[in-house]
């Protein structure tokens, strides 16, 4: 597999250390960019395969650069993470509208921004997103479709596949069942929300093995998470 450059716009030492470290630990390549300006006379150079955005930059916001790349034709698919300490729900809804593909609330985890790296290069280019997944004991490979726990293969239904190739993209996050629905069915399929808690059970019962804990914690009246934790 390829390395993928990531570009990492961001203006507040620390964070830059935090986020180029852990990738580049990961296997990415990494470039920084500490305002918006610079952002864009990089990409003219060369076009990343992902860009982490910081909303609030010093001259030129990240809103605005997102918007900049998406008016342009040969960044106009390129993957954006928006990286921002807002977390209202107007301006997640803002910065998705703007066209960023995935937001990202400060403080996180680096395992989260790692997995979400890797889920948003899976879906845009699968070549450079198709490492295995692993948690708990259970191992993804998207490349083969292939999923096994402690070695042991396990069989999935299409569904509950997919239902555990978005949660393990997502490790510790909560996704409510109407979130899974998107993600999983798709915003333009009807399915009501007792169905996800169906195919939760069918996913556990099927990752279910002796001596194993259930990595699915639900949270009751919000939705599920992968999550060993107590």
């Amino acid at each position: 597999m390829s390395r993928a450059l990531i570009y990492i716009v961001e203006d507040e030492p620390a964070q830059v250390e935090m986020l180029s470290y852990n990738l580049e630990t990961e296997g990415f390549r990494t470039v920084i960019a500490e305002n918006g300006e610079r952002a864009l006379l990089l990409v003219e150079e060369t076009v990343p395969d992902l860009i982490i955005l910081d909303w609030m930059l010093p001259d030129l916001s990240g809103i605005e650069v997102c918007r900049r790349l998406r008016a342009t034709a040969e960044t106009k698919r390129l993957p954006i993470i928006m990286l921002t300490a807002r977390g209202e729900e107007a301006d997640r809804v803002r910065g998705l509208e703007t066209g960023a593909d995935d937001y990202v609330v400060k403080p996180y985890s680096p395992a989260e921004m790692v997995a979400r790296v890797r889920a948003l290069l899976r879906r845009s280019s699968p070549a450079l997103g198709d490492d295995i997944m692993e948690y708990a004991g259970i191992a993804v490979d998207p490349a083969q479709h292939k999923v096994t726990r402690l070695g042991q293969a396990i069989h999935l239904g299409p569904t509950e596949y997919r239902l555990l190739l978005t949660l393990m993209e997502r490790p510790g996050r909560v996704l409510s069942r109407g979130q899974l629905l998107d993600l999983v069915w798709g915003q333009e399929v009807y399915v009501e929300d007792r169905t996800v808690d169906v195919h939760i059970r069918r996913l556990r019962k099927a990752l279910d093995l002796a001596g194993t804990k259930d990595p699915i914690r639900t949270i009751r009246g919000t939705g599920y998470a992968l999550n060993t934790d107590d």
